[in-house]
């Protein structure tokens, strides 16, 4: 399965971008994964929440193939421990998925059309993050039920 992340905005901290980096080199033994940036909108400083978020989904729709499943990260989305959301993934990989786009928005969240395309929705946590460590968080979730599903050591529980 292939597995794409779709945010909005670059990475700008280094430790972050380090922290990704590891993750998404850890991923290469599990899946085929790409990182795909949405740059940050130029010429919005006037612009109300619904028009950056309209923007932003146009850009974000772009990078998302009809065939693709689409998983919003998103505070009304459904929460899973780590067990959980690799069997979420492992559902996934049975019914066929061949990409598994997750999709991280902007500081107002998802346009309409954006919501309308994706078929889930998952929440990290009830408390809000910035973008940049939603990015992290993601990452090492991501590669932890990858571990949780081929019975590795890095699972402790």
């Amino acid at each position: 399965m292939n597995i794409k992340l779709i945010a909005v905005s670059k990475t700008d901290v280094p430790y972050i971008q380090a922290g990704l980096d590891e993750y998404i080199s850890r991923l290469g033994h599990y899946c085929d994964f790409e990182m795909v940036t949405i740059p940050a909108l130029k010429g919005m400083g006037k612009a109300s929440a619904d028009e950056v978020k309209e923007k932003e989904g146009e850009l974000i729709l772009k990078h998302i193939a009809k065939a693709d499943c689409t998983v919003l990260l998103d505070e009304h989305g459904r929460e899973y421990t780590s067990v959980g959301f690799s069997e979420y993934l492992q559902r996934q990989m049975n019914a066929g998925v061949r990409t598994l786009a997750f999709v991280i928005g902007g500081a107002y969240g998802f346009s309409p059309a954006v919501y309308a395309a994706a078929q889930h929705k998952i929440a990290l946590s009830q408390m809000t993050f910035n973008h940049q460590m939603v990015r992290l968080f993601f990452m090492e979730q991501l590669y932890r039920a990858h571990t949780i599903l081929r019975h590795e050591k890095y699972h402790n529980a």
